[in-house]
């Protein structure tokens, strides 16, 4: 069966599924592997739940003609997202950077869904199987797609590029996330312009924040959609930006009180009103849409419990976020602040030095507590009387035990694996 024939089956469902714990009847089902698992096993039991088609590559798994055997289902999936793609012919805007694609993502949609039919990548399934998910979910119905791609190796984004084939694409920024694998900060420009360089190849268009000097430099021959704060011709300049804490953003006498916090969600902010700007999204309608907009997941969500007001921040962490971020901290003007904070992860030959930084940085400019948790920030400890070190979050945990936090204003922020959402528990 060749891959017109198996779209033409996959047309007949009504969603595509990779796990039978979640499977929908009249769905596609996909029999994906791993390193520890394999999804042909359970072929017939997604069909017992209602799937429509079964897609295997083990033939010992065949059952009846509901079930497509192919080569790979990986690669077949792959192909089939980016042939649905063709077939939609849909605007699609790629979203990609080292931090904020995830909340990026949440406020073009949130902006475009005022005047279209908008469909975006759900939650961050951002990768090489992510991305065709998100693909296959677009409909005759959507008028325009949102992909949101993640990476953490040079050649990948390129290569979701290729399955998806953006007509517009925005990188929120060029951060030390991933070192580990796209060996240092320099593999992280070059691995995120990929997108850059498939744009311009296929002479697309590009968002471009001005007021970074890489993307500024590496676009100027692209066809741009510019905002900024410094340069006045810009598709949309941007007047004003206050952060205590949360983001209020004044543009065409126009102003927008949003519910994020600190300076870089002012960029993410910026970037989606000049999205909707140039989809023709009227300017009141982008305010309602950013005004209404709430953090969740861990993502700079604002939590008031007992005494306590808490910014949650624990959804990840690298050191170019958790650099803004506590910059955005120490100027906050607000009173017994304290700061808990987690490993950075996926560093690689850089983590000492990176973790090393972070702990300067409050031994010269923190006045207030900081709790520092994990292996990492512990190896590079620098000792100062307001800075406390637990090489775990058992050893944090006994200490709120004992001595719990009250009427403080907390920000909270580690890498996922640190899972320091569980200090919510204890304050």
């Amino acid at each position: 069966m060749d891959i017109t024939q198996i779209h033409a089956c996959f047309l007949k469902c009504s969603s595509v599924s990779i796990d039978t714990r979640r499977i929908e009847k009249n769905s596609f089902f996909i029999a994906l592997k791993g390193t520890s698992f394999d999804a042909n096993i359970f072929a017939k039991e997604a069909l017992e739940k209602g799937a429509d088609f079964v897609l295997i590559d083990n033939a010992q798994y065949y059952i009846d003609e509901q079930t497509i055997l192919v080569n790979d289902c990986l690669a077949t999936l792959q192909q089939l997202a980016s042939f649905h793609r063709r077939y939609l012919n849909l605007p699609i805007i790629a979203i990609t950077g080292s931090n904020g694609k995830t909340t990026t993502k949440e406020l073009f949609q949130a902006v475009l869904a005022r005047k279209y039919k908008t469909k975006a990548t759900y939650g961050n399934l951002n990768n090489h199987i992510g991305v065709p998910l998100t693909l296959l979910s677009f409909t005759k119905e959507t008028e325009i797609g949102i992909v949101e791609m993640g990476a953490n190796h040079q050649e990948e984004i390129a290569f979701l590029c290729e399955i998806t084939q953006p007509d517009y694409g925005y990188i929120t920024n060029f951060g030390k996330a991933h070192l580990e694998g796209f060996g240092g900060v320099e593999g992280v420009v070059k691995g995120k312009s990929e997108m850059y360089n498939y744009l311009s190849a296929s002479d697309k268009k590009v968002f471009v924040n001005l007021d970074d000097s890489i993307q500024n430099t590496k676009t100027k021959k692209m066809n741009q959609i510019t905002f900024s704060t410094s340069f006045p011709n810009s598709f949309i300049f941007i007047d004003k930006i206050e952060a205590n804490p949360f983001v209020k953003i004044s543009y065409q006498n126009i102003e927008i009180q949003s519910n994020l916090i600190g300076l870089y969600n002012a960029t993410n902010i910026m970037a989606a009103i000049t999205v909707g700007r140039y989809f023709n999204v009227e300017n009141e309608e982008i305010k309602k849409s950013l005004e209404s907009y709430l953090p969740e997941n861990n993502r700079s969500q604002i939590i008031n419990k007992k005494s306590n007001e808490i910014i949650l921040d624990a959804y990840n962490a690298n050191p170019s976020s958790m650099d803004v971020a506590l910059q955005n901290f120490i100027q906050l003007d607000k009173n017994s602040k304290i700061a808990v904070l987690g490993d950075m992860f996926e560093l690689g030959n850089d983590s000492f030095q990176e973790h090393q930084n972070i702990i300067n940085k409050l031994y010269l400019n923190a006045n207030f507590d900081c709790h520092i948790i994990g292996k990492e920030f512990f190896l590079a400890k620098k000792q100062k009387s307001n800075l406390y070190y637990y090489q775990s979050f058992d050893e944090f945990s006994k200490y709120l035990q004992n001595y719990p936090f009250e009427n403080s204003f907390i920000l909270i922020k580690g890498s996922r694996g640190m899972a320091l959402e569980r200090t919510l528990q204890y304050i």
